[in-house]
Formats: C-alpha cells, sequence, structure tokens
C-alpha cells in the first residue's frame, strides 16, 4: 500500500498521528487475534465432543433399527429451537437455550412399551444434533472473524507500519536537505555580500 504524503511538516504530523495510532492499536489487536484463536479450538472441540456423543449414541441404540421401522413418526416433532446471542471478543454468537418439542398422546396400552424410551432417545439425539450445529455455527462465525483479525495485524506489522515510518523518513531527509541547503545559500549569499561590500570600500592610499 502507497502512503500518500507530502514533503512538509503538515503531512510529517499527520503520518506521525497515523503511525502512533496504528503501533497502539497493534497490541490490543494480536490479544483479541489471540483470544478469537482460542475461542476457535474451543469451539471445534465442543461440536466434535458432540458429534461424537451423537456417534455414539446412534451406535448404542444400533440394535432398534428394526423397531424404528414401527415408530410413529408423527409422536414428537421440533416445535422450535430457542436461540440467544452471546459476545466473544467482540464476535456475536449463538447459544442454544432450548429445544421445544411437540408431543403427540398416544395410548399407553395399545401402544409398543417401547415408545416412550423411543421419544427418550430421539429427544436427546436432536438436542445433540442441535448442539453439535450451533458449535459449528459458532466455530464459522470466531475463525472468519479470527481471519480478519489475522488480516488487520498483517496491514498493521507489515506494510502499513513500515510504509509510514519510511515515508516519515523520506519527509525528515528532504527535510534535513533543504534545511542545509538553505543554510549553505545563505552562507554563499553573506560571502558574496561581504566580498561585494570589501570591493566597494574606498581606498584609503
Amino acid at each position: 500500500m502507497a502512503i500518500k504524503f507530502q514533503y512538509n511538516k503538515t503531512s510529517l504530523g499527520e503520518l506521525n498521528k497515523q503511525l502512533k495510532i496504528r503501533k497502539n492499536a497493534l497490541p490490543t489487536i494480536k490479544s483479541k487475534e489471540s483470544a478469537l484463536r482460542s475461542e476457535v479450538k474451543r469451539a471445534k472441540d465442543s461440536a466434535q465432543n458432540y458429534r461424537e456423543q451423537l456417534d455414539k449414541l446412534i451406535a448404542e441404540y444400533d440394535y432398534m433399527v428394526q423397531l424404528w421401522g414401527e415408530f410413529d413418526c408423527d409422536l414428537i416433532r421440533i416445535k422450535d429451537v430457542e436461540l440467544s446471542t452471546q459476545k466473544i471478543a467482540g464476535v456475536r454468537i449463538p447459544v442454544l437455550k432450548s429445544v421445544v418439542y411437540e408431543e403427540k398422546e398416544y395410548d399407553l396400552f395399545s401402544a409398543p412399551v417401547w415408545y416412550a424410551e423411543g421419544i427418550r432417545v430421539l429427544k436427546q439425539m436432536s438436542e445433540l444434533g442441535i448442539e453439535f450445529e450451533v458449535y459449528n455455527r459458532k466455530m464459522t462465525l470466531l475463525d472468519y472473524a479470527r481471519r480478519k483479525t489475522t488480516q488487520k495485524v498483517n496491514l498493521y506489522e507489515k506494510v502499513q507500519i513500515p510504509g509510514y515510518e519510511d515515508a516519515i523518513r523520506k519527509i525528515k531527509r528532504f527535510m534535513e536537505d533543504e534545511e542545509n541547503l538553505s543554510k549553505s545559500a545563505q552562507k554563499i549569499v553573506k560571502t558574496r555580500q561581504a566580498q561585494a561590500e570589501a570591493m566597494e570600500e574606498p581606498n584609503n592610499d
């Protein structure tokens, strides 16, 4: 990124101001990046944990696969998934509050005895699956924010701060050269004036 500037004190002051802002902000941005990196890992681990619990539960009730074909799917359905949001390192992420089910009454005497257990297992499976999806979404949002923050760190560290420092050096060098030239010019003018005055002095002889 090319830093636009002019060779004067006003531009030098503005560049110093922008450089100071970035240098002061960099530790905070780095801290945010580190926090986001930790939160991404935590969300990923949690998602993986829920996925493993779900797979384990499915495997545990694999023996009931024949019975599930007889199960009345109208007995239970998910009515609503209640979510709230919380902020982590400035990022709004979803949090599962509860899963609301709608259950249909059935005749306890004529229905298979395992229906009650089946409903309980389906609730458990669905909650694990929803938690997995919520944490997966959380991980995606946090990782996106982490990548954007990393880009900003790199922009400040590798592009903008060196760019501003280089521009400031150029202006200072230019102003020093200009000052030296001005002093040299003044010295030359004074010398010539002195020479001219000496030549104009009347000869006393």
